[in-house]
């Protein structure tokens, strides 16, 4: 079942156009990575979808609705969420509080000791100032934060970017997490073939259009997506992955 699909998008800021023409789709229970270089559009189309991108033309359906004429707030309370990649958490608050402040979400108690189960971390010091937290355990409350209106997408943009190295693997791990609870996933991403190799498919973007999209697996081996985009040749990586 498609639940996003998006249809010759194009749009930027003021008279620039980022984004000229992309398109795909995202399947229900699916991980799609977004990737390409620095400048490709790919946090402009997680802002196109989420109503944040101030000019935007095309198709964006989600379960078949379009988009394009409705606010943010009415996005999400139609079943998307979004982590940005800056600013996704109130540093002030504590982890509770940064829960309890979600606006519109049913029996808001129940909603957190669901989370709470989900992330037993966050649980256990729902009382600690967020901005006392690691980056990994912020992240953890950006994606708690964004489940309490209890989305089917969640669009997360480079949530792995604030990370320490170590951590890195723990964030993609918790990406996985997420269709077990019934949320596709759609990630903007820096670190492509960590990405890709959660993910069910993959597009690659360049100058604001889809380059290359198609399985995982199969981008993972195509000598030119590796080559122009993925930053280590499909054939280097796979002799390393050998030695290992």
């Amino acid at each position: 079942m498609t639940l996003l699909e998006i249809d010759d998008v194009r749009g930027g800021y003021g008279d620039v156009d980022i984004l000229n023409g992309v398109s795909l789709s995202l399947q229900k229970d699916e991980i799609l990575t977004v990737a390409g270089t620095n400048g490709a559009g790919k946090s402009t189309l997680a802002k196109a979808i989420v109503g944040l991108l101030p000019r935007v033309t095309g198709r964006i359906l989600f379960e078949g609705v379009d988009l394009l004429p409705l606010p943010t707030e009415e996005r999400v309370a139609r079943g998307i969420g979004y982590v940005p990649q800056v600013a996704n958490v109130f540093g002030s608050l504590s982890i509770l509080e940064n829960l309890q402040v979600v606006v519109g979400v049913r029996d808001q108690g129940k909603r957190i000791k669901e989370l709470f189960e989900a992330f037993p971390l966050l649980g256990e010091r729902k009382r600690a100032r967020a901005g006392s937290l690691s980056g990994g355990e912020r992240q953890q409350l950006a994606f708690a934060r964004a489940l309490m209106t209890r989305p089917r997408l969640m669009i997360l943009d480079e949530p792995t970017a604030a990370l320490a190295p170590a951590k890195v693997a723990e964030a993609f791990q918790l990406i996985t997490r997420l269709p077990s609870l019934g949320v596709s996933v759609l990630v903007v991403e820096q670190r492509a073939r960590q990405s890709l190799a959660i993910s069910n498919r993959g597009c690659i973007l360049d100058g604001g259009r889809v380059a290359l999209s198609g399985d995982a697996e199969s981008l993972l081996e195509d000598e030119r997506a590796a080559e122009l985009y993925l930053g280590r040749s499909a054939q280097a990586q796979s002799h390393v992955e050998q030695r290992l």
